[in-house]
């Protein structure tokens, strides 16, 4: 029975992706044979899910819109990955969304089963979020992110392995602090056992780890929070790029789209001077193209050419 109930979980879980699922492929997926599944199937359709199906030789299924939004199924990643998403959506400064995040963190976190929203709820606790940015998106495994923040929470010391950015690999023992959510990266700040110093740690470089077992008696962090100590260290690293564009409209206009990411100054009538840092020159272009207003790249040279090339495939696309 527990192997049936996990199936069928299993089973609605893929379906509320709304795409096509041939009935082979599904089938394959779940490890059944074809009668198994129609079986399945037809459980669902008892319990109110509008689950269409398709006869013949390239036969599927599909789940429908129904009337009333059904149960939600999601697994420990989806799930983690969820709260995120929320928590950063009720931080935003979009007009309006932030108290409706809010309330649907509380109603998602609620509904979760104990073991899952105590990781959650750890991961909302132990997060510093910080207006900044400048770098390229960088994807981060859920459960990394979670177990972190649990070890945070629990001071619990933490093993892991760390890639730095020469691709170096080291294994590093810590006390773990923060987590602080800064532009498109997460960091760990904790104190490095080995190296006896504070430490922040990109999380899209970490992996494997392990809680030890051994509690600890945080130490002060020598900085007002985690948030600013890793823009302080953030600050020492000399970026990649340093760009520097003239736009053709007013600073105040600009800086409302874009002046939380750089820096926005007045250079005569209807015109200013923006500056930013990046690592890539993929999320200066992004910005400069979400302005809204013809611009003149300064520097650097390599920014120009990417701007040409950006420009090349959209209008590929328009042609299209």
């Amino acid at each position: 029975m527990a192997n049936t109930s996990a199936r069928m979980l299993r089973l609605l879980s893929l379906l509320q992706t709304h795409r096509y699922w041939p009935g082979a492929e599904l089938a394959q997926r779940l490890q059944v044979s074809p009668r198994t599944l129609r079986r399945d199937i037809d459980r669902l359709r008892e319990l109110g899910y509008p689950v269409r199906a398709q006869r013949g030789v390239e036969g599927g299924y599909q789940l429908a819109a129904g009337a009333a939004l059904p149960p939600l199924v999601v697994d420990d990643d989806e799930a983690v990955a969820l709260a995120i998403g929320l928590q950063a959506a009720a931080e935003s400064a979009v007009e309006g969304i932030a108290e409706s995040s809010v309330r649907a963190l509380a109603k998602v976190v609620h509904l979760m089963p104990g073991r899952l929203r105590r990781r959650v709820e750890a991961l909302r606790a132990m997060t510093v979020p910080a207006s900044w940015g400048g770098g390229a998106q960088v994807s981060v495994e859920p459960g990394v992110l979670a177990g972190v923040a649990v070890a945070c929470r629990d001071s619990e010391r933490l093993r892991f392995r760390y890639t730095a950015a020469d691709g170096s690999r080291t294994a590093r023992h810590v006390e773990p602090h923060r987590l602080v959510s800064l532009g498109r990266r997460w960091y760990l700040v904790g104190y490095d056992l080995d190296r006896l110093d504070w430490r922040s740690y990109r999380i899209d470089r970490l992996s494997e780890p392990q809680g030890t077992g051994a509690r600890f008696r945080p130490r002060a962090l020598p900085a007002t929070d985690a948030a600013a100590f890793v823009r302080a260290g953030i600050d020492t690293v000399q970026a990649v790029y340093d760009v520097e564009v003239l736009v053709d409209a007013p600073a105040a206009a600009v800086r409302q789209r874009i002046g939380r990411w750089s820096t926005v100054d007045a250079a005569g009538p209807g015109r200013c001077r923006v500056r930013m840092t990046a690592d890539s020159l993929d999320w200066p272009t992004m910005a400069l193209g979400a302005v809204g207003a013809g611009f003149e790249v300064v520097s650097p040279p390599e920014l120009l050419e990417r701007v040409r090339d950006w420009g090349r495939r959209f209008s590929e696309a328009g042609e299209s």
